[in-house]
């Protein structure tokens, strides 16, 4: 199956990351609350008995959205917080960041998602490249419960999971090395003073982070310290630039870390 997503111009590692996803999710049984599952699971074991490497994907992102959660089950409150702010209303960002963020993820890697819906994108990034720690914030607390589940069913263990209930808006963006964010907040009023603090934190660290970026609001307020290597009008990935000062690997030992999850 690999070949035939690497043949429809994934690279070999996204197309081995591809097929190690559809095996895991023809493996599971339904998950609760998610009634559609069983169906669209059907569809995408059809698919590959039958079908070329562009039906696949087309079933497999059907079960993808279901389990994302687009009608997500957000209070009054969160959402006119949310509304103030111009963030997302928990949109799936899709396959291509997740196969795209292996070369970025190493077993002592610590991610964060900022404005984590139910988890699933960051639960995904555990499934196929184990690492240290997952931090989602997610202002929901319902949200972290069903993510929760997800993560149970899953098979991710809890020491690698942390949720942060609360508003992005209030949550640090340091101790990370690989943050990604689905546009949390439009970039003007509360949202400038989050991306411009944002931008300082992450270039402040001695090894910024890697970030992958959907619906991109962040460029604008970083500095040359950064740099785009990949944009594809949806996704952009940032780096930090080589430090010609600073030895490689140089301070890495007493770089900032969040405590572990109790």
């Amino acid at each position: 199956m690999a070949q035939a997503f690497e043949a429809s111009g994934w690279t070999r590692e996204e197309a081995e990351g591809l097929a190690a996803l559809i095996d895991l999710v023809l493996r599971l049984s339904e998950p609760s609350g998610f009634p559609d599952f069983s169906r669209l699971r059907d569809h995408l074991g059809g698919a590959v008995e039958g079908n070329g490497a562009e039906e696949i994907e087309r079933h497999l992102l059907e079960l993808y959205a279901h389990l994302h959660m687009n009608e997500a089950p957000y209070t009054r409150p969160e959402r006119r917080r949310m509304d103030a702010a111009g963030g997302y209303w928990n949109h799936a960002g899709g396959l291509s960041p997740i196969l795209k963020a292996a070369p970025w993820i190493r077993e002592e890697t610590v991610s964060a998602d900022f404005g984590a819906g139910n988890g699933l994108q960051g639960l995904l990034l555990q499934v196929l490249y184990p690492h240290a720690r997952t931090v989602q914030i997610e202002i929901s607390s319902r949200m972290k419960d069903i993510g929760e589940g997800l993560r149970e069913w899953l098979g991710v263990p809890p020491s690698r999971v942390e949720w942060v209930v609360d508003d992005v808006l209030n949550v640090p963006a340091t101790g990370y090395d690989f943050i990604y964010l689905y546009r949390p907040v439009r970039p003007e009023g509360p949202g400038r003073e989050f991306y411009t603090r944002f931008a300082r934190e992450v270039e402040s660290e001695t090894k910024p982070p890697v970030i992958f970026s959907i619906a991109d609001c962040l460029r604008d307020f970083l500095s040359d310290r950064y740099e785009v290597f990949h944009g594809d009008g949806h996704l952009t990935c940032f780096r930090a630039r080589p430090d010609p000062a600073r030895p490689e690997g140089a301070g890495d030992a007493v770089r900032r870390r969040r405590s572990p999850p109790r």
